[in-house]
């Protein structure tokens, strides 16, 4: 599965049943970055979706603390 955008790493989260929500956007992400985390050190995820919905989540983590 590639993972390109915020909507393509929510989907991969809500197929293993994790729906996060944060009391704002930068804490939401902080979350779901914990969570692909999670996934991935328990094997559920491979290293490729792994990275791909780190490298996503790091640029709108990024953006989100810029004020963009």
């Amino acid at each position: 599965m590639a993972l390109n955008s915020m909507h393509d790493v929510q989907l991969l989260l809500k197929r293993y049943g994790q729906f996060i929500y944060g009391p704002g956007r930068l804490a939401t992400l902080e979350l779901m970055e914990i969570e692909i985390k999670d996934l991935y050190e328990a094997g559920m995820i491979g290293r490729d979706e792994y990275l791909q919905a780190l490298l996503v989540l790091k640029g709108e983590i990024r953006k989100e603390s810029k004020g963009e």
